[in-house]
């Protein structure tokens, strides 16, 4: 059985694990964890009562967060020509073609975004054993695949991030960091929540949200309460039983 360290507990002990909080009251909890030598993510979870072997049940997209992710985003774009100027001028960290195609794979895979234009999606296309385990392979469902090359570098270098769903119908997306305040993170997680309802698939029957949590990056799940999907501004947070 894993042994967790002296902070794991003692923020254990701010959550009873029985309870649903509201998403105010796990964002404050979140933020009221013992602090760690680093900035931590604040990441949320969804349960969708989806079946993802079902392809008209997976759910794929981007959602944009209001204030960002806290994190440095790199970003790949696979462009030639007008579009590559585009992608440079936007801020890429790189950008190229059937060089940028080689580098990958020879192994470079220094980035978190991959972007391509259409044309490009011939030779992309030839990199899934690299790229799809990772979940970076170009896709026009998440927007990945785009002649508006510049647009989307902006986007995701400003807070645009991708989810799926996993193998369990779960969907697991940073929510922003500790650091953040709380009104800016009740404004992402906001977002978050928008987006999973509006991607909930017309074939999906009974419960939709089955679950949602959030937690940090070291520190225990704080389950939200479904039916509390609006009380964003409730100041309280109930003390740990």
């Amino acid at each position: 059985m894993a042994q967790h360290g002296k902070k794991y507990v003692d923020a254990s002990r701010l959550v009873d694990p029985e309870a649903l909080y509201s998403p105010a009251q796990a964002i404050d909890l979140a933020k009221s964890m013992p602090a760690r030598k680093f900035d931590e993510t604040v990441e949320a979870v969804f349960r969708l009562g989806v079946d993802p072997r079902k392809a008209e049940q997976m759910i794929r997209g981007t959602v944009t967060l209001p204030n960002g992710t806290g994190k440095t985003v790199r970003v790949a774009v696979f462009a030639a020509g007008e579009a590559a100027r585009d992608a440079q001028e936007a801020g890429a960290d790189v950008v190229g073609s059937d060089d940028l195609v080689a580098r990958v794979e020879g192994g470079f895979l220094d980035f978190d975004v991959a972007i391509s234009t259409p044309d490009l999606m011939g030779m992309v296309g030839k990199l899934g054993r690299a790229l799809g385990p990772r979940g970076l392979m170009p896709n026009p469902k998440t927007g990945t695949v785009t002649p508006e090359v510049g647009k989307a570098v902006r986007e995701f270098k400003s807070g645009r991030v991708e989810y799926r769903t996993d193998r369990n119908g779960n969907v697991h997306i940073p929510v922003g960091k500790v650091s953040f305040d709380r009104a800016a993170l009740i404004e992402n997680y906001q977002a978050l929540l928008d987006e999973m309802i509006r991607a909930k698939p017309a074939s999906a029957k009974g419960r939709y949200m089955k679950g949602i949590s959030i937690s940090t990056t070291m520190g225990p799940g704080i389950r939200i309460d479904p039916s509390k999907t609006k009380d964003l501004l409730e100041e309280s947070v109930p003390a740990p039983v």
